[in-house]
């Protein structure tokens, strides 16, 4: 199983973050979030370098302010090229999203909510790619990175012959990495250093979550929260609780025993009627990134981008007190 970097929790906007090992084919980046309401504009970019002018592979832009649409667009040598655009509506102000943005041959897949937004041609190799930035008005609570993909999720295979950035020297642009030399001829490093000169990462979690888990939370409408683990392979089950004061308001559990993810609720002793349909997203010995939006009805599931559940509100989400992660799985980041 290729490596998946530790993701960025909870950044300061605006943020920019280094892409260990850059972009190759079949790799996926999930951003979850919020767009505040009264939000003018925002945007995620993947950059090649962080220095001003750099250019941008993708350029990723919801507009709210009169335009009410998305560009999609590349800056190359400080010239923008013609802009392609789509409704929003997939998108709306004052609500929760999971944008998945998985590398392709010939472009990056686009899906929002578990569901597919646009494909947007490569119109410079995604190769040189080794930054995402983020920006405008918008709460980012986790942007996840992962390698290998499932069969069935996306439709590029992953390309293990394609050469990863590794192969591109280091950008003497680079002015937030004092500890990067900014000699391009410099012999080669070591695996990523920290980098010191990122603004901190307040919620970045120095080492991995324990299994049990428990965190006490707040959640309501708007919120969402973002696993990513890797089950063993010789994994039964393992549940995520949402609990509060007299229960569980939402059980999901996972049985590779079964083959099914079961879903329910637990008011005081009594369980409520299990949910058992739709497809089993979770594989043994696989790394996942699993996402909880918590909406007004109900609570919208995705893992790795595309949405696997939903489950009506049988408690108010207000309600909602802690976290809950126990059985077959070890935790990577835990993010609220």
């Amino acid at each position: 199983m290729a490596f998946n970097q530790q993701p960025f929790c909870n950044p300061s906007i605006p943020f920019t973050g280094l892409i260990h090992g850059g972009l190759q084919e079949g790799k996926m980046i999930t951003i979850s979030g919020r767009v505040p309401p009264g939000s003018g504009r925002f945007h995620v970019n993947l950059q090649c370098g962080s220095s001003p002018g750099a250019d941008i592979a993708l350029h990723f832009n919801p507009r709210y302010d009169g335009d009410s649409c998305v560009v999609s667009n590349t800056l190359q040598h400080g010239s923008w090229g013609s802009e392609e655009r789509k409704s929003n509506s997939m998108l709306p102000a004052g609500s929760a999203f999971c944008l998945l943005i998985t590398v392709g041959r010939d472009s990056y897949q686009l899906m929002i909510n578990g569901r597919h937004f646009s494909d947007y041609r490569h119109r410079i190799p995604f190769y040189p790619v080794d930054t995402i930035s983020v920006g405008g008005k918008v709460t980012v609570s986790s942007i996840a990175f992962q390698n290998s993909v499932f069969p069935g999720h996306v439709a590029f295979p992953v390309q293990v012959a394609f050469p990863t950035c590794q192969v591109f020297p280091p950008q003497p642009a680079f002015s937030s990495f004092p500890a990067f030399p900014t000699q391009p001829g410099f012999p080669s490093y070591p695996a990523f250093p920290a980098q010191p000169g990122f603004p901190p990462q307040p919620a970045f979690p120095p080492a991995m979550p324990t299994v049990p888990y428990r965190s006490a939370i707040k959640f309501n409408p708007g919120r969402s929260i973002t696993i990513q683990g890797t089950p063993p392979f010789g994994a039964t089950r393992f549940a995520v609780d949402l609990n509060y004061n007299f229960g569980i308001a939402l059980h999901y559990n996972p049985r590779f025993n079964e083959n099914v993810v079961v879903r329910n609720t637990k008011q005081g002793e009594n369980w409520g009627t299990e949910e058992r349909g739709g497809e089993m997203p979770f594989q043994r010995g696989k790394t996942f990134t699993l996402t909880i939006c918590c909406e007004n009805q109900c609570f919208r599931i995705l893992v790795d981008g595309v949405q696997a559940h939903t489950y009506n509100h049988h408690v108010p989400a207000s309600k909602i007190s802690s976290l809950g992660i126990d059985g077959d799985i070890s935790l990577t980041s835990v993010t609220v």
